[in-house]
């Protein structure tokens, strides 16, 4: 067994002395290796972690011994709520909790041996960093893609902040806050919004250019939802007012039985009759107890009030009554819709609870509701048409009272947070409340008292030193709010390549960003959990491809190629966590089996993206086999003998270089190890070699997944370390041509297996077949009916 304390402890040293990892512009190949970064609990890392970190690991230890300039950095996402409520919790400042957890995240990964240039380490809390966070802000205002708007929100009081609707769960029937569990109401307040939506064509193009999961561009189109359609414009009986509905179905317009409009829709209270006031408002203040994913859900029941108006249908003139309903968003389209029962599974469920008509006009035998194409019926100016047919014909027919749009389901994004923990805005107020941009940083002020004492404003309210100043002589004011942590992470992979050894960044708006941008961009290998698989990625996509088109960046996308890691699941198969009991240190592992034996298990445990429970026995057995490896070679560095040569030893060494190469650029890495595995049992069954130079290549072939052991190993081997290695190429003309096996069938059923020469003919194949032992028990009682023989993959014997 080899010593892992003093055989890691050895050779991180060397690394960090040697700099090893500095990532350098020497070749025209460059591989830009990216982990989404973490925040920096005081948990400290869990198993998980290393999953997604190990791989990208591999990944650039492979590429810099294939001859890539590689960067390979990693920091921290600092700002944010949890630190903020430890801080309220103990009284003490989040700052120097936030470092401290930051020195005990940096010293898990270097005791893991993983290959970060830490020289272009970020924090999003410095300012440094943050800087350019509001650089980039101020740079969206001045485009018009940043304004205050008065928007509902959901409040939480026990936090004093608004949240997303991500960090709010339900529990006992009540919307609380995941973190502390405290209530949260919806409220109107002034909030800053991005209006990401003025990029969201540009966001759903951008998909198409990516090497990302199918899955995952799914979610991010259904997240950005967009619908080509048309407005129709309705007037109301007894008022002096219209309401336009959105519909991607116009083909349907003579099966409406009601107008839907959202409860947010501002003809609300004014298409409300007097009698039913009560009952509205009523609806309206449930409704704002709700998520949108709640209102949406197709499986939940509907509920909404008739407000008592009518409006006229634009193709019959009849009299259609008008609803809210909180399946309707305010959001979407135009915030009113038209409910055709027979032709939508939501109208359908609401007619029905409601005794709604429910009228058919497309021509169908089936149940309802039917959604497929047809000819309609029903239908005066289209009967006896199809769904294009009769589109077109009602837009020439209603020209005045529809028009063609698109509408999204993608809402602007809420960058307003009532906390102290997070970057301030670059923004200054007047008396007058004009807003007046800040060109310097605007510093977070180091305060004591981070509570807020204001229901709508943020803790930096308390900070009368820094909210009001004064310059000539004219008085001002900073903002209240900071900006939400999604902020750094919008742009934090940029802030990787403008960083320098010395701390500094180069300017994100200089022409030497601009080069280096042009030399590195995009990412090409970005891994992380698949719950950032929309908002990060599309906050981060948005903002990129707006510093695009300012002309900062050379790249329309920021990720190439992504992956979503699957989740380490706890030994009873579990999703770990405290309360479980179920969380795996692996500090701990680190101490007892080494990190070596840690990477390796992870990746040997299955598929990358597969969900994996953990399994101590196993990670054992990885250990052993580690061992195993150790004792082979200080047996064949001492024992080395010259010998002739073993053509089937460099035969097995070159393949063995295919397939790893191949795996890992497959990122099949337990396939990796296991061709790796049968090498090392083959190497076990020789006493003597002629050459130490397929145990060099093994060691440099292991080095991505064992980088302490496989440095070990070269020194023992007396060569130099793997930063003067290069990947092994493989020698195809040493690899010996294989007899191809195939399985020997019986009625279809496998009994046997045979190697296949390469002159046998099909009677040489049969015969060799049918003298086998094992294979006579099968057919000496029987007669052969009938032979199947596909060269070289199947021989079936029929027998009767």
């Amino acid at each position: 067994m080899y010593n892992h304390v003093e055989i890691e402890k050895k050779w991180q040293k060397y690394w960090e002395e040697k700099k090893v990892y500095q990532t350098k512009e020497l070749s025209n190949k460059k591989a830009y290796i990216l982990d989404m970064f973490p925040y920096p609990s005081g948990a400290g890392l869990h198993v998980g972690h290393l999953e997604g970190y190990t791989a990208t690991d591999i990944i650039s230890r492979y590429k810099r011994l294939s001859g890539f300039d590689v960067l390979h950095p990693i920091g921290w996402d600092a700002f944010g709520l949890p630190a903020e409520q430890y801080a309220l919790k103990t009284g003490n400042h989040p700052a120097p909790f936030t470092l401290k957890n930051i020195d005990n995240f940096r010293k898990q990964l270097k005791s893991l041996g993983f290959s970060y240039d830490y020289d272009k380490e970020v924090n999003t809390t410095d300012p440094k960093f943050y800087v350019w966070t509001q650089w980039i802000f101020k740079e969206l205002y001045k485009a018009g893609l940043a304004s205050i708007e008065e928007i509902d929100v959901n409040w939480c009081e026990g936090l004093g902040t608004v949240l997303a609707n991500e960090e709010i769960i339900e529990k006992n029937g009540i919307k609380v806050s995941e973190r502390g569990n405290f209530p949260v109401v919806k409220k109107p307040m002034k909030q800053w919004v991005l209006k990401i939506t003025a990029y969201a064509e540009k966001l759903l193009e951008g998909l198409d250019e990516l090497d990302w999961p199918e899955s995952l561009k799914t979610l991010q189109k259904n997240w950005i939802g967009k619908s080509v359609g048309h407005e129709v414009l309705w007037k109301i009986k007894n008022y002096n007012y219209e309401l336009k509905t959105f519909t991607t179905r116009l083909d349907t317009l003579y099966g409406v039985s009601a107008v839907i409009i959202s409860p947010e829709h501002p003809l609300v209270a004014k298409l409300t009759l007097p009698s039913k006031r009560a009952e509205v408002q009523n609806y309206i203040k449930e409704t704002k107890l709700k998520n949108e994913l709640e209102r949406t859900q197709l499986i939940k029941e509907k509920t909404g009030v008739f407000l008592g108006s009518y409006a006229i249908h634009p193709a019959t003139n009849q009299l259609i009554p008008i609803w809210i309903s909180d399946y309707v968003l305010m959001s979407y389209g135009s915030g009113a819709v038209m409910c055709v029962p027979a032709h939508d599974e939501r109208d359908y469920e609401f007619a029905k609870k409601y005794d709604l008509s429910i009228n058919c006009v497309i021509e169908n035998n089936s149940s309802l509701p039917y959604l497929e194409d047809g000819l309609h019926i029903n239908s005066d100016l289209i009967n006896g048409l199809n769904i294009q047919e009769s589109i077109e014909k009602l837009e020439l027919s209603l020209d005045n009272k529809v028009s063609r749009k698109i509408s999204f389901k993608l809402r602007d994004w809420i960058f307003s947070r009532q906390r102290y923990w997070g970057e301030p805005f670059p923004v200054l107020f007047d008396e007058e409340n004009n807003l007046y941009l800040v060109k310097e940083l605007v510093e977070l002020p180091d305060v004591k008292n981070i509570k807020s004492s204001n229901s709508t404003e943020g803790p930096l309210a308390n900070v009368e030193s820094w909210m009001n100043v004064v310059i000539n002589g004219k008085k001002y004011r900073h903002d209240t709010n900071v900006m939400p942590q999604w902020a750094g992470s919008s742009w934090y992979y940029l802030a990787y390549i403008l960083k320098n050894p010395d701390g500094s960044y180069a300017p994100l708006n200089s022409e030497e960003a601009k080069k280096r941008f042009e030399s590195w961009l995009p990412v090409d290998l970005y891994i992380g959990g698949q719950e950032h698989a929309v908002l990060h990625l599309l906050y981060a996509r948005f903002w990129h491809r707006f510093l695009f088109d300012l002309g900062v960046v050379p790249t329309k996308e920021p990720f190439y190629k992504l992956i979503n890691q699957g989740l380490i699941l706890g030994p009873d198969g579990q999703k770990m966590s405290k309360s479980l009991g179920n969380v795996i240190n692996p500090d701990e592992l680190v101490e007892s089996h080494g990190a070596d034996a840690l990477r390796v298990y992870e990746m040997f445990m299955g598929p990358l993206t597969d969900s994996k429970a953990w399994n101590t026995d196993s990670l054992d057995g990885i250990r052993k086999w580690l061992d195993k490896i150790y004792n082979q070679f200080t047996y064949f560095a001492k024992n080395v003998k010259l010998i002739d040569d073993n053509p089937e030893l460099d035969s097995n060494i070159n393949q063995l270089i295919l397939d790893v190469e191949d795996n890992i650029n497959k990122y099949k890495f337990n396939i990796a190890i296991s061709k790796m595995m049968v090498f090392i049992n083959y190497l076990g069954s020789l006493e003597n070699i002629h050459s130490i130079t397929p145990l060099k290549t093994f060691a440099i072939l292991l080095s991505p997944f064992a980088p302490h052991l496989a440095e070990e190993l070269l020194f023992i081997l007396k060569e130099k370390s793997l930063e003067h290695q290069s990947w092994p190429f493989a020698q195809i003309d040493k690899i010996l041509s294989k007899n191809p096996q195939i399985g020997i069938q019986i009625n279809g059923k496998v009994r046997g297996q045979i190697e296949i020469l390469p002159h046998w003919t099909e009677d040489d194949v049969v015969n060799n077949a049918t003298s086998q032992e094992n294979i006579q028990k099968w057919i000496k009682d029987f007669k052969i009916v009938k032979v199947i023989y596909i060269p070289n993959k199947i021989l079936n014997i029929i027998v009767k």
